[in-house]
């Protein structure tokens, strides 16, 4: 499970740096694409596996369902760290999430998952979210959480 929150600037040839709380569970080779809300995500190989699974079953005759797929799949890429634990973020991503090089970015752990984020998307982000909280969580009540 990743938690956790950490900042760390992405270098000028688009290189981050992976917390080490988050490198052995990641894996040697690990998953970045796309994300939701301008962020990326960064799966390990069991995780991504089993989120692909998933998106296979999915009814290519539902337009929506061609749109998921297209989204995930056309932005992954298989990664790994170098010896000095970084790991290079394609253009095409940096570009989707708003990341610039020589930029703080945030890496944030949720669950089965990590998320890339630019230090503006993540701060505005927290603070559209933060306040709607409680109410989220009551709208959740009813799926049991």
């Amino acid at each position: 499970m990743f938690m956790g929150e950490y900042t760390h600037a992405i270098d000028a040839k688009g290189r981050i740096i992976l917390p080490a709380d988050f490198r052995q569970e990641l894996g040697v080779t690990f998953i970045i694409t796309k994300g939701f809300d301008k962020c990326l995500f960064l799966y390990g190989q069991q995780a991504w596996e089993e989120l692909a699974g998933k998106l296979r079953a999915l009814p290519i005759s539902r337009p929506e369902a061609r749109a998921v797929n297209r989204f995930f799949f056309s932005g992954a890429r298989t990664l790994e760290c170098d010896k000095q634990g970084r790991f290079l973020i394609p253009a095409n991503l940096r570009n989707h999430a708003q990341i610039a090089l020589k930029q703080d970015v945030i890496l944030t752990g949720v669950d089965n998952r990590i998320e890339v984020w630019s230090k503006d998307n993540w701060n505005a982000y927290s603070g559209e979210v933060e306040p709607e909280v409680t109410a989220i969580a009551a709208t959740l009540a009813d799926l049991g959480i």
